[in-house]
């Protein structure tokens, strides 16, 4: 009776995990790829979360980005690499650049600037790259979600040794998994 009830179970279980998001590190993106970051922390509210930007901030579960996008509103910000930078991707709009801020005043703050504007005194740019899973780490360094953050979003910091970043409460470690986007939307973001 067993061995029939989980013949019968093992197809529906099969069908019902094709559905879920796909996390498994697949092969590593090609240079030059443009991709949407997903937050990884099982059993809390934003895993599988995309990543937002808006007013110069990275953040999760945010309603709009209101963001200017040149086919349409976007659900997620579209990223890509570039010498070791991370850019928001625009193929006609202004680039707006990552940078993380991990000195003692900075805490982890991750931000982004828009053209020629640049990056805070203690901004780091440069040190952004996708490891063997597609992970995204700054010079190694994981990243850190908190809520309570922009109309109830939760927002991204970099790891950077702080635990709850500018007294924030109840914030969580977090993979930034890189999702391959094959036809990207370019937007500008808010600052």
């Amino acid at each position: 009776m067993f061995f029939k009830n989980l013949a019968l179970a093992v197809p529906f279980f099969a069908g019902a995990s094709t559905a879920m998001p796909q996390t498994a590190p697949g092969a590593p993106l090609s240079p030059g790829a443009t991709f949407s970051l997903m937050a990884l922390r099982s059993a809390s509210e934003v895993h599988f979360a995309g990543f937002e930007a808006a007013k110069g901030s990275l953040l999760l579960k945010l309603p709009s980005q209101n963001a200017s996008c040149d086919a349409g509103p976007a659900d997620h910000a579209t990223f890509f690499l570039k010498d070791g930078g991370l850019y928001l991707y625009a193929a006609s709009a202004t680039p707006q650049q990552l940078y993380a801020d991990r000195s003692g005043m900075g805490q982890g703050k991750l931000g982004y600037t828009t053209g020629a504007q640049p990056a805070p005194r203690n901004g780091e740019r440069t040190s952004f790259a996708l490891d063997e899973a597609n992970d995204l780490t700054l010079n190694g360094a994981g990243f850190i979600a908190c809520p309570n953050s922009i109309d109830g979003a939760w927002s991204v910091w970099v790891s950077a040794g702080v635990d709850q970043p500018a007294g924030n409460e109840g914030c969580l470690g977090i993979s930034a998994r890189a999702v391959e986007v094959s036809n990207p939307n370019g937007c500008l973001y808010t600052e």
